[in-house]
């Protein structure tokens, strides 16, 4: 998977800066942080849901 390099970041928070506007940004940023912790957290208790299951065989 490649992941873009400092350039890369700066073209992709300008072209997001120009479609969503200065004011919508930190809206936006909260939203996905929000999403990304919650992913975070379900992977955690699956993970130890699938470890329960295996301590109890």
């Amino acid at each position: 998977m490649h992941v873009p390099g400092l350039s890369g970041w700066i073209l992709i928070l300008l072209v997001a800066l120009i479609m969503f506007g200065p004011k919508k940004l930190p809206e936006i940023g909260r939203s996905l942080s929000k999403g990304i912790r919650e992913f975070k957290e379900e992977l955690s208790l699956k993970s130890g849901q699938e470890t329960n299951e295996k301590e109890k065989e």
